[in-house]
């Protein structure tokens, strides 16, 4: 096992690292899948296991990167869905046995939300399984990098280490230094975004105790190319990207910033100069990143930055010495002990949670193709690094370009569709507004119905109609994605022969007749919905009758047969086809 099992809703997950497949010998990686969580499997265990051996599943949406992509980041390109599992081995793993004590221990101790939140300030959240709803507080507050393990939390970390032994001679000093470097290397995991720091720190303190003035942009340079040879793999690390991104703000963007600042405050308030420039340049470097990969981004990154900073690096620090303190203090006396610590986290989590709270937290921009993003940041760089005039002018022209394109996409009418188990789903878009079709009413469904709309930046649809014929057990679900959503009811379908389901510019109705079939309009546009084969068999009977109507183009809820693609492609109206 390459990391500690996970318990999720749907069962549980973990890395795996395979050597033998049906006593063949081969080298590589595997995602591990149990439909039921049984004794928990730690990191190091060496495990037999029995099941089926499949590829991930591929994107269903370009916007939407599916499993294989995720697996993919992480070096694995297969599932395996376990039948059976047995544990072989259970080697000595001090480092994960130490990881896992410190934050089951700080769980303990001051609670398992508090706890946990406390553990990934000192292990970072890739080795903690935090609750989902403070992920998600963190990341719309703009605060997701307090829960990554990261140059923020070692500068925390060997600035301390190195106040305390600024009176010592070099020759301890510097091996205390690198025992905390290591430390938190062991502590934190090889994360692209951990290696990078430790690596920086290292070569800045080895050139500044030598003497010397060190360069961060080559110490940066020399980082990332030296990392990247090593591991070229690290480059599609999402992690990587963002770290590599903030660091090369601060260095090349927030001095600059913070001078213009300066000139522009009080002499009494100058101290703000550098808590505005870090953290603005820290996002406008990684807003390309989160534009591209997330389609987000936080509304108020900057104020929550301002009200928790002066709060996050005290309790950083305090986390860590609380974790030294549950590994050697008595359990009895901890949560006395931590009790400053515990109120200090949950006021950072209540601030966090709050501020996810204000009005459009999280900005859904929809995410742009790459082509956009690479003119967006041709049009930033100018002003990031400082250039001259005619260059910040010039640069207007790809920024400006990117908007525009954007902009147009996200205002555009249009359908976009989505395929999985046998579920089909239609987001209809009017000038920055969306509707929704979903065949099936489930929760597996209004999951991915929330991604679908996330990623093309709505965060409440107009209004969403369910065409399962069972009631749906996850209405709220449902509730909280539209303004309004039509649903069956005691067998009853969802809209009646001849009702409409109409917001501005958007509506949907069913045919003057028992086909089963709809029509949508989108703006200007008229697609003719066809949810079930038995809707498509009465709209064959139907048109023998009927004229054909003037539509746009004709969506399939089912996958077709054979000779009803055959007779679609013959008789079916309007000149574009989706799901066929």
């Amino acid at each position: 096992m390459l990391a500690d099992v996970r318990r999720y809703s749907s069962g549980c997950s973990g890395l795996l690292e395979v050597d033998w497949v049906e006593a063949r010998r081969v080298d590589g990686r595997t995602e591990l899948q149990l439909p039921e969580c049984p004794a928990p499997l730690l990191q190091g265990w060496r495990v037999q296991a029995t099941g089926v051996l499949r590829r991930p599943l591929p994107a269903v949406h370009p916007l939407l990167p599916g499993s294989a992509e995720r697996l993919a980041r992480q070096g694995s390109w297969s599932q395996l869905r376990a039948e059976s599992i047995e544990v072989l081995q259970r080697p000595w793993t001090p480092l994960a046995d130490l990881r896992r004590d410190v934050a089951q221990r700080l769980q303990q101790a001051v609670g398992p939300r508090r706890g946990g939140f406390l553990a990934a300030l000192v292990l970072g959240s890739a080795q903690v399984q935090l609750p989902e709803d403070i992920r998600a507080a963190f990341r719309m507050a703009g605060l997701s990098h307090a829960l990554a393990a990261s140059g923020f939390h070692l500068s925390v970390l060997l600035g301390s280490v190195l106040m305390l032994a600024r009176r010592w001679p070099l020759g301890l000093r510097l091996p205390l230094a690198a025992t905390a470097l290591l430390l938190f290397l062991c502590l934190a995991g090889a994360q692209p975004s951990v290696v990078r720091a430790v690596l920086m720190a290292a070569m800045a303190l080895l050139i500044r105790e030598a003497g010397h003035h060190s360069r961060p942009v080559g110490v940066l340079w020399l980082t990332l190319s030296g990392m990247l040879l090593l591991r070229p793999a690290w480059a599609l690390s999402i992690g990587f990207q963002l770290s590599a991104a903030a660091t090369a703000g601060l260095i090349l963007t927030a001095p600059r910033l913070e001078k213009a600042v300066q000139a522009w405050l009080p002499d009494r308030c100058q101290g703000l100069a550098a808590a505005l420039s870090i953290p603005v340049a820290a996002l406008l470097w990684t807003l390309p990143l989160q534009l591209l990969h997330f389609g987000a981004m936080p509304l108020y990154a900057l104020v929550a930055n301002l009200l928790v900073a002066p709060l996050l690096a005290p309790l950083t620090l305090l986390a860590m010495l609380s974790a030294l303190l549950v590994l050697v203090g008595p359990r009895a006396v901890l949560p006395l002990l931590l009790w400053p610590v515990h109120q200090l986290a949950g006021l950072v989590i209540t601030m966090a949670s709050w501020i996810s709270h204000w009005p459009g937290a999280q900005l859904l921009t929809g995410r742009p193709q790459v082509w956009v993003v690479a003119l967006l940041v041709l049009g930033l760089l100018p002003w990031l690094l400082g250039a001259g005039p005619c260059r910040r002018c010039w640069s207007l022209i790809p920024l400006a370009t990117a908007l525009l394109v954007h902009g147009l996409v996200q205002l555009g009418d249009g359908l976009v569709t989505v395929e999985r188990f046998n579920r089909h789903w239609l987001l209809a878009r009017h000038r920055g507004r969306a509707a929704l079709v979903s065949t099936h009413g489930d929760a597996r469904s209004c999951r991915m119905a929330k991604k679908l709309a996330a990623v093309h930046g709505h965060a409440r649809l107009d209004w969403v109609l369910l065409l399962d014929p069972v009631a749906t057990d996850v209405l709220a679900c449902w509730q909280a994605l539209a303004h309004h959503v039509e649903a069956p009811q005691q067998g009853q379908a969802p809209i009646a022969i001849g009702q409409v389901l109409r917001s501005d510019g958007l509506s949907v109705q069913r045919l003057q007749s028992r086909s089963g079939a709809l029509v949508m309009r989108v703006g200007h546009q008229c697609w003719q919905l066809v949810p079930s084969p038995q809707a498509l068999w009465a709209l064959q009977q139907r048109q023998r009758s009927e004229p054909r109507q003037l539509i746009t183009g004709t969506w399939l809820g089912f996958k077709p047969s054979v000779p009803q693609r055959r007779w679609l492609l013959k008789h079916g109206a309007g000149a574009r086809f989706v799901g066929l």
